[in-house]
């Protein structure tokens, strides 16, 4: 092939990769597979790129290599199951608390405003310092440290942390509770 044609199907695959592996996807239920599924009929493409060029939709002429490739694929594989007495698994333990508890995080997170949910979750789930947070969100680091706070502050009054640490819910003073003066007492 030509440097041009080179530089075309170059083109092609760059602007074609997220739809074919999206049909790859559907095609092998697995990422892993879809993303060989897609460099198998993108090779086979390349081979045939001047059939490829000259058709009537070039897309369209790489899906149908791709189902062939898959098809071919499907064909050949060789039954990877073996039927035995005993299961060779292990136990696991119930994971079903920690989804429900990601799953309440994640709710109360989405419930927290932007830049408070922004600060809270590059501090804890990136692991990010202050300094860093402040520089990609484009502001000064004591305003990602009052974001944190208020955060974490609106995280406790959702109820949610003491959901996940174990601890019972601190109730909200009633309005009309009476308030101590510095140095009196309630």
């Amino acid at each position: 092939m030509s440097d041009a044609d080179d530089d075309e199907f170059h083109t092609f695959v760059t602007g074609r990769w997220p739809s074919l592996l999206r049909t790859a996807y559907l095609l092998t239920g697995s990422h892993h597979d879809a993303e060989d599924l897609a460099q198998s009929a993108l090779a086979r493409a390349y081979v045939k790129w001047e059939k490829v060029r000259h058709s009537d939709d070039m897309a369209a002429y790489v899906r149908k290599i791709m189902i062939h490739v898959h098809a071919d694929g499907f064909r050949r594989r060789a039954v990877r199951e073996w039927f035995t007495a005993r299961l060779p698994e292990t136990a696991v333990a119930d994971r079903t608390a920690q989804v429900e508890h990601r799953g309440a995080l994640v709710d109360a997170l989405a419930r927290l405003p932007l830049r408070q949910r922004s600060a809270v979750v590059l501090r804890y789930f990136e692991d990010m310092t202050p300094a860093q947070i402040a520089a990609a969100m484009g502001t000064r680091e004591s305003t990602v440290r009052s974001q944190i706070t208020r955060g974490l502050a609106g995280l406790r009054e959702d109820g949610v942390l003491a959901a996940l640490t174990g601890r019972p819910q601190e109730a909200p003073e009633h309005p009309s509770a009476p308030v101590a003066l510095k140095g009196m007492p309630r």
